[in-house]
């Protein structure tokens, strides 16, 4: 699966947090026309097309009579602790179900999984989880809530001193390169796409269950 997400990357932090740091995150102000946060806690989000899924009664049959439960993910939040040698972060997050035959009570178990990437692409972990919803008889709604936890090796999140060295270095009016951006650096976007991690939480989806949400 190609994860495309809707979390913020690197590039988005570099122009967006300038407000936001903290001790213990590195801030790049020196006339350059870029501040940049970067943090060792992974950035969490839902990869497109697994935050929702549709159960149908009879496999094959992807018609509105065949429907038997929708579920969508929301909400999703996190925390993180980036004080020891491992960075924890842990997402919590909302299911909201609806069936469409209310008789009886019914319980419905959902798979998740959560995986962290690094750079991008590499799946450094991946683990599944279950959220599970009950509904009472005669209930069209029903809502759930699941909890995902993931560990980052803290050396791995963080910038080698001579990259940080060429980004925080001052640069004086009329040094050769006082006017570039030391973020557009070959060796200093490499090195930060391999600090850069993400913490991904969606449904368990089945190949059919996938491809209803990718052509719906």
């Amino acid at each position: 699966m190609a994860f495309r997400t809707r979390v913020l990357s690197v590039a988005a932090l570099a122009v967006g947090l300038a407000g936001c740091a903290s001790e213990g995150e590195l801030v790049v102000d020196q006339g350059v026309g870029v501040t940049a946060v970067l943090s060792s806690c992974p950035a969490v989000g839902i990869p497109d097309y697994t935050g929702d899924v549709t159960v149908f009664r009879a496999a094959g049959d992807p018609t509105i009579a065949n429907l038997d439960m929708t579920a969508s993910m929301t909400n999703l939040r996190s925390t993180c602790n980036d004080t020891g040698d491992r960075v924890y972060s842990e997402a919590s997050f909302d299911v909201l179900a609806r069936r469409t035959d209310v008789r009886g009570a019914r319980t419905v178990t959902l798979p998740f999984f959560v995986t962290v990437l690094r750079g991008g692409s590499a799946v450094v972990t991946k683990r599944v989880g279950e959220v599970t919803i009950n509904f009472a008889d005669g209930q069209e709604r029903a809502s759930g809530t699941g909890k995902a936890g993931s560990f980052v090796d803290r050396s791995a999140a963080t910038l080698p001193e001579d990259i940080r060295e060429k980004i925080t270095r001052r640069r004086r009016a009329g040094d050769v390169d006082a006017a570039l951006d030391p973020l557009s650096d070959p060796e200093v976007k490499a090195a930060i796409a391999r600090t850069r991690f993400e913490m991904l939480v969606g449904f368990q989806l089945t190949e059919d269950q996938l491809a209803y949400n990718a052509t719906r």
